[in-house]
């Protein structure tokens, strides 16, 4: 929320002649709009991205490795528009500010109607907590008990 607070007093939102505010804007005012079961699912497939980036991260050796790692599976994440719980507590906050800024609203191109969910219960509610629930069962299910299936084997008793 600080982070939030800072950009939006800074006037980040106002750059490029208000385009940084219509793309935050618009960006939140679609993640509140997912139904529960999109939300879930979309937090499980991004945390299961998030979670294997660690995973690869861990098993490099160098700097470079753990970069080569990184930034393709974190790239994908963020390009097939999966939902973290993390990043969306800076976009949707930013976006219920902006939703009282008329340049930000004006640039964006959507009625009052289509914002009716951008709010901090529809945020909270229609989104942080989906979202949450699809990242702790894409991270703790997906990825880590996988690898506990694969590499934790019992030891054959002695």
């Amino acid at each position: 929320m600080a982070t939030v607070g800072l950009n939006f007093l800074a006037g980040h939102w106002a750059f490029g002649s208000n385009s940084v505010g219509e793309a935050a804007f618009s960006i939140a005012n679609a993640k509140v709009g997912l139904s529960f079961t999109s939300a879930v699912l979309l937090g499980i497939l991004c945390n299961a991205m998030v979670n294997l980036a660690v995973w690869l991260c861990l098993s490099a050796r160098s700097n470079i490795d753990k970069f080569s790692a990184i930034i393709p599976v974190i790239g994908g994440f963020v390009a097939s528009g999966f939902e973290h719980s993390i990043a969306n507590m800076y976009f949707i906050p930013m976006g219920i500010l902006l939703k009282e800024n008329p340049g930000a609203v004006a640039a964006s191109g959507l009625n009052v109607d289509a914002m009716a969910n951008l709010t901090w219960s529809g945020f909270l509610l229609d989104d942080l907590l989906p979202v949450t629930i699809g990242n702790i069962i894409g991270g703790a299910m997906m990825v880590a008990a996988l690898y506990g299936l694969v590499y934790l084997r019992p030891r054959p008793a002695s």
